[in-house]
């Protein structure tokens, strides 16, 4: 099954739309959705080498875009939401003093959420509560999530091939290690944050 995913995944990214799916995955993904754009934009350039830079600034612009989506949830949602559920539980004192750690540190905390495996959406939505200077938010996001989708499609650009081999012989493992790290990112999540 896993390998017929895989075959199913290296013939849509050579389809006409793939871009646009590149683009609504990696919209999505920056305020709700759990699957990272990664699923795609990878076999799109193994697909079409030649076209990882547009595949990459595809991926970057949909994914800071949707950042802005999430931004938007968490700043016009807390006030309906999360701070009736925060004074019900006596604890917006705290979120006042959260609000102004993460703003004194935002700019690094979407910036390193931006690279990393982290939940993005996260982020995201907790930049839009807190209020995260709109300036910063966009522009540590457009650094992070940039230098995260051009390196990779660098990578894939220059070593094309032997990456291709690389995965389709590893493929199980290398999914399984993927579901691991996006797991311990929830986790991290529920236990850190």
């Amino acid at each position: 099954m896993l390998r017929r995913a895989y075959d199913w995944t290296m013939t849509f990214s050579a389809h006409h739309n793939a871009m646009w799916a590149l683009f609504v995955i990696s919209f999505i993904e920056s305020s709700v959705f759990p699957i990272p754009p990664d699923i795609l934009l990878i076999p799109m350039i193994l697909a079409n080498r030649e076209k990882a830079w547009k595949i990459a600034a595809v991926c970057t612009i949909g994914s800071v875009l949707g950042g802005m989506a999430g931004y938007g949830i968490g700043y016009f949602l807390f006030e309906q939401v999360g701070r009736p559920l925060l004074e019900f539980y006596g604890k917006a004192d705290k979120f006042a003093e959260f609000q102004e750690m993460y703003n004194a540190w935002g700019a690094w905390v979407v910036g390193m959420a931006g690279l990393t495996p982290f939940p993005y959406k996260v982020i995201t939505i907790a930049s839009g509560v807190t209020a995260l200077n709109i300036g910063t938010f966009v522009i540590a996001s457009v650094l992070s999530r940039g230098a995260r989708f051009f390196i990779e499609a660098w990578l894939l650009w220059y070593f094309g091939d032997p990456i291709r081999e690389f995965i389709e012989k590893y493929l199980g493992i290398l999914v399984t290690g993927g579901f691991i790290v996006l797991l311990g990112g929830f986790i991290a999540l529920k236990y850190l944050v």
